[in-house]
């Protein structure tokens, strides 16, 4: 009798103390759906000045290591075309949300074998020249790219997935000691947190970007169906692709599939652009 009621004690207060830490977290609606219908409400538990603050640390540093190695905007003809397409990209985020326009934005090149490219919240983008030189990206597909990139900032995907691991975290502790499972239960409880929540989110994130990807492209007169020709070479130089449900992103499969739904549903504002 004592032992059930010494764990309805544990269980109320971790219940009460999942509500406390619910109740901290802010719905908020971080983006316009745009033609796409991107409306899925978020819940913040980090606020994004103080991600923000983070992140211009990160990229100061980042950038300054970067220089010592030469290997910041080495290439002018680079530079100016990544920066020319992201001025145009940006050009365009308004349509999703109008505070995008008063962002410290900067683009830069990194000189690097890696292909990849991202862009931090606020809006500081960094290309890497080995996407460019290894996928032979067109225009099109280089604005896709970025486009992407841009998208994940948009929409704080960064700062989502800090709150979401900063609530599960609390949880998964204080839950852990007050039903005193130990260090084993307690990694039990994480990686079923990262299976069931954490990295099917991570995939959504990864629709969002590619929906608000394509739309961005074609307001900025860029062609929306060169994202499906940039995943399919990302996905050659990737290697071996491990399983759909391991994987932060859609399968190759899936993911040209939504793509070729969202670029044609966005082709208006591409011909209207090219006008």
């Amino acid at each position: 009798m004592k032992l059930f009621k010494s764990h309805s004690v544990r269980v109320s207060a971790i219940l009460a103390f999942s509500m406390l830490t619910l109740s901290a977290c802010e719905t908020v609606q971080t983006t316009q759906g745009g033609l796409v219908g991107v409306d899925r409400t978020q819940r913040m538990a980090v606020s994004a000045q103080q991600l923000d603050q983070s992140a211009n640390k990160q990229y100061s540093e980042l950038l300054a290591d970067e220089k010592k190695k030469n290997n910041l905007n080495r290439d002018r003809a680079q530079v100016a075309r990544v920066r020319s397409i992201s001025n145009r990209l940006i050009a365009q985020t308004p349509a999703f949300r109008p505070d995008a326009k008063t962002w410290q934005w900067e683009v830069n090149v990194l000189t690097s074998a890696e292909v990849n490219a991202w862009c931090m919240p606020g809006g500081k983008i960094a290309v890497y020249s080995g996407l460019i030189e290894k996928l032979k990206v067109t225009d099109d597909e280089l604005a896709a790219v970025i486009g992407h990139e841009i998208s994940h900032a948009l929409r704080e995907h960064a700062r989502e997935r800090a709150s979401d691991q900063m609530v599960a975290g609390s949880l998964i502790s204080i839950g852990s000691a007050l039903l005193g499972v130990g260090s084993l239960g307690q990694q039990g409880a994480e990686y079923a947190y990262m299976g069931v929540i954490g990295l099917p989110n991570s995939r959504e994130h990864e629709r969002e970007a590619d929906r608000i990807g394509v739309e961005l492209a074609a307001r900025a007169g860029y062609d929306p169906r060169a994202a499906i020709t940039l995943w399919q070479k990302m996905g050659k130089v990737g290697g071996s692709a491990p399983p759909t449900f391991l994987s932060t992103h859609p399968s190759s499969a899936d993911r040209s599939s939504d793509l070729t739904v969202y670029a044609q549903r966005v082709m208006p504002l591409y011909l209207q652009a090219k006008k």
